[in-house]
Order: C-alpha cells, then structure tokens, then sequence
C-alpha cells in the first residue's frame, strides 16, 4: 500500500515506476529501504518556460515502510541511456514493475541499442567506488562487498551476452562464486550493518581484482558496438510522449474518482483523463440527462475495484 501510494501521490504523469536498490539486487535485509525508480513527463509548458524544470523529483516516507521514490524527465533520463549509464538501464529492465505503460514497453525496445561495450567503463568505475567505500569501513561491513560483486557480474554479463541483468542471486547461478550465497545469506538474516570477519579480507581482495581483470578481458572481446544507435529512436519517442503535453493543464483541487491522484490533466475540448489511473470522464456530458451526467455510479465502483485490485508491490 505504501509503494503505491507513493507512485499515486506523485505531481507528474509516470512512464514506469520500478524497484531497484537490495530487493533488485537479491539481497535486502529486513531494515532494508525500498528504492523506487522511475520516469516522469513534464508538461510542455513547464519545460519551456523560464523557470526551473523539474527535471528530478524526490518522494521519501517512513511511515509504514522506509521508502525512497525518485523519477527523471524523460528527457533527463533519456540523455543518460545516451551517456553509457548502466544504473538507469538496470532500473528500466527491473523486472519488479510498479508501474508501467505501452510507452515503458517501447522504451525497452529501443533502448536495447543503447547497450554498447562502454558500458565497461561505468561498470568498472562504480565497482571500484564501491570497493574504496568497503576498504575505508572498519569493521568492514558485508553489504558494500556484495555491491561489488553484483556490480562486476553485471558488468562481465552484460559483456558477455548484451542482457542486464542486476539480480546477484541469478547472476551467480551462471557464474558460480561459492561464496555469493553466504555472504547474501548472511545478509538477508542480519541488518543494513551485518559485519564481516578481518580474517575474510585478504581472500576477496585477490577476488575483486580477479574479477576486474575478467570485466576488461570480456568488453576487450564482446561483441557489442562501440556505440550507440538509438539516438533517433529516443528523440522521436520523446518528441511523441512531449507533444501530447501541449494544450493540457492540471486544475488545482481536482481529484481522481478512482485512484484519488490530487488533480487530473483537462484537455482542450472538456475530455478529463486521469495521468496516474488512465480513467476517462466526458466532462461535457455532466449535467445531460440523457446519460446520466457522465460515468453512472456502477462504472466508478467497476473502475474502483479494477484499480484496487491491480497488480503492485506491498
């Protein structure tokens, strides 16, 4: 209830909303925060006025649950599968999907020839970030250690066969590191702080650098492009999903009869449609008799229970 109030209370119409963070990854303690991440449309006229976009929002509670929702414009977002970012590509491919839309299925689609070998380098560097904050910790604690791991396997994976894939669990089952399911175990029994042993240290340095020299190895031989191919495909998705913006407006105050959403795009002509629950009300038949001034009382408790019901994330 909690995931999907926060994607309900968000002020932009969403292209996808997914989890990321330890529950992607395979190895969420019980005090684990949820990570949601996701894409958001701004208006046209926001965008092209002169005042501050805003190109990322940020939704935290820790009401019932610690939960972090973050979302960049499409354009925003856009540009960074243009730039070799393997962390917005991991949260576009997150099979936990708490939000979605036809567009989300495209964006899959096309952003397949976005995956190129630089992705090497991303993968190396945040590797090796995560490793310095690992060294730095004393004692040292288990879960920036499995950050390293999941990110090295990622990198190796996605060198290897063009998929990405986050998940540290599926990953070793094709990779077969005989300490992985140990260390996620006593992860996922522990806290956010579950320590590991000094002794330990020696043996996964000599792994971590094992398994970088494998990194550059794989994306010196894959058989993935040097670059891009998606640029033109992005753009005119973007130009699509923008322009349907143009003319709308949100009016203060209104709420969605469904899902609740605090207000709802009117578009030229009287046609309201929910941005968050999809519901459509011909606002211009409200007051005729002759159709009951818009949807009847058992559509809304139909459109109600279908919204309810809907598949989403506890």
């Amino acid at each position: 209830a909690t995931v999907s109030r926060a994607v309900s209370e968000h002020p932009y119409q969403l292209m996808f909303a997914t989890v990321s963070g330890a529950h992607l990854y395979g190895f969420a303690s019980p005090d684990s925060d949820w990570d949601l991440r996701g894409v958001h449309v701004l208006p046209a006229r926001e965008v092209m006025g002169l005042l501050p976009a805003r190109d990322t929002v940020e939704i935290s509670t820790d009401t019932e649950i610690e939960l972090d929702l973050v979302t960049h414009d499409i354009q925003k977002f856009f540009g960074l599968l243009l730039k070799s970012n393997g962390y917005v590509l991991e949260q576009l491919y997150s099979p936990i999907v708490v939000h979605t839309t036809p567009e989300h299925e495209e964006l899959k689609w096309i952003a397949q020839r976005c995956i190129t070998r630089n992705h090497a380098h991303h993968y190396f560097g945040f590797a090796e970030n995560q490793w310095n904050l690992f060294q730095k910790e004393r004692p040292p604690r288990i879960k920036p250690l499995l950050y390293v791991f999941r990110v090295l396997l990622t990198g190796i994976h996605m060198m290897r066969t063009g998929i990405v894939e986050a998940n540290l669990t599926q990953l070793n089952n094709e990779y077969k590191l005989p300490y992985i399911p140990e260390l996620i175990e006593r992860k996922i029994r522990g806290t956010e702080g579950q320590i590991l042993e000094e002794a330990e240290a020696s043996f996964y340095v000599l792994e971590y650098d094992r398994l970088r020299k494998r990194l550059k190895d794989e994306a010196n031989h894959t058989a993935l492009p040097d670059s891009q191919t998606a640029k033109a495909a992005l753009n005119d998705l973007l130009l699509r999903i923008r322009l349907r913006t143009v003319g709308v407006e949100t009016e203060a105050g209104t709420k969605c009869p469904i899902c609740g959403l605090a207000h709802a795009f009117r578009e030229p002509g009287g046609y309201e449609i929910c941005s968050q629950c999809g519901w459509e009300d011909d606002s211009t038949q409200r007051n005729n008799p002759d159709t009951g001034g818009g949807a009847n009382e058992e559509s809304l408790l139909q459109a109600r229970a279908r919204w309810k019901n809907r598949a989403v994330i506890p």
